[in-house]
């Protein structure tokens, strides 16, 4: 009796070649295309989630992850079960194995949203079913996928173009560093000493051929990007507020860096923002913000993972 096939896990974009990487990020282009003007309830027409339930899981708080996963499941044809880890036995004494064993039971895909990566891939490991990283203290492969969705969108193709990141080299850092990797963009960053991205993020990308950059010098991290991205100075979990604004006050985004970028370039944040801190008004609300786009495609590149990972893309 042959034993059966190993689910597609999305736990991180290093994980994945370029081929299917390219094929989740086409298919998402085309599923957004084919249901413009439409409601956001109504369900694809080849609908290749019809009868799969997704189980989606909070260990942290969420909005466009909770929301964008759900419409995601209900546009391919599928349902969603919410819940939080307090919600669960998870959250109290059963064992990530055995909540996963249980799990693939009675859902046929699930995506975590946990404090720690290690949770994620115990998961994954444990698994019957796919599991996708919906945010870890490590990486946020989801949410790249739709900042790379919306800048081809608008600049077109990602090879040649460069990347400039500006500030903490946490966690969504991490996804740009794998998918520079894999995608062919360069990647320029500016961080300052003491925050710069894990080491072995920079050593995988070096050993795959990839072009980072680390420099703690803004103007020279921007200077000629086609997109210039950056983030929260302090995240969930982070505990050293003030030290952070200390550190993180030189590397404000304002329209005086951005004016240093190409003449064309946008400019990626993945929200929630802090304006007057990490960016100001008149870049996150002016002209060359891309923002609002890229969250409204955390619906589209999601739709585009699950499908994936269900075997109907790539």
């Amino acid at each position: 009796m042959s034993q059966p096939a190993a689910p597609r896990h999305f736990l991180d974009i290093w994980r994945l070649d370029a081929g299917a990487l390219r094929a989740i990020l086409d298919d998402a282009k085309t599923r957004k295309a084919a249901r413009r003007g439409w409601p956001q309830g109504r369900p694809d027409k080849d609908a290749p989630a019809a009868g799969r339930t997704l189980a989606m899981i909070f260990e942290l708080n969420s909005t466009r992850t909770r929301f964008s996963f759900d419409a995601a499941i209900r546009q391919l044809g599928g349902r969603g079960i919410i819940s939080t880890s307090a919600d669960m036995q998870l959250g109290r004494d059963e064992s990530v194995e055995d909540t996963a064993r249980i799990l693939s039971r009675m859902v046929d895909a699930v995506m975590l949203r946990a404090a720690d990566h290690a949770t994620l891939e115990a998961l994954a490991a444990a698994a019957g079913v796919p599991v996708i990283n919906g945010l870890t203290n490590r990486s946020h492969p989801c949410q790249i996928m739709a900042d790379l969705m919306t800048f081809e969108e608008h600049r077109g193709s990602l090879a040649g173009k460069t990347f400039a990141w500006v500030g903490d080299g946490n966690n969504v850092l991490a996804s740009y560093i794998h998918a520079s990797a894999k995608l062919g963009f360069k990647l320029t960053v500016a961080c300052p000493a003491g925050y710069r991205p894990r080491s072995d993020d920079l050593a995988r990308a070096e050993r795959e051929g990839a072009a980072v950059v680390v420099t703690e010098d803004t103007a020279e991290a921007v200077r000629g990007a086609h997109c210039v991205v950056t983030d929260t100075w302090v995240s969930m979990g982070d505990l050293d507020h003030d030290a952070r604004l200390a550190a993180f006050a030189p590397y404000q985004v304002d329209e005086a860096l951005m004016d240093l970028a190409a003449p064309d370039a946008v400019f990626l944040h993945c929200l929630p923002a802090h304006r007057g801190e990490e960016v100001t008004a008149q870049v996150i609300d002016g002209p060359r913000s891309l923002v609002w786009e890229a969250a409204e495609n955390r619906i589209h590149a999601q739709k585009s993972i699950l499908a994936w990972c269900f075997g109907a893309v790539g």
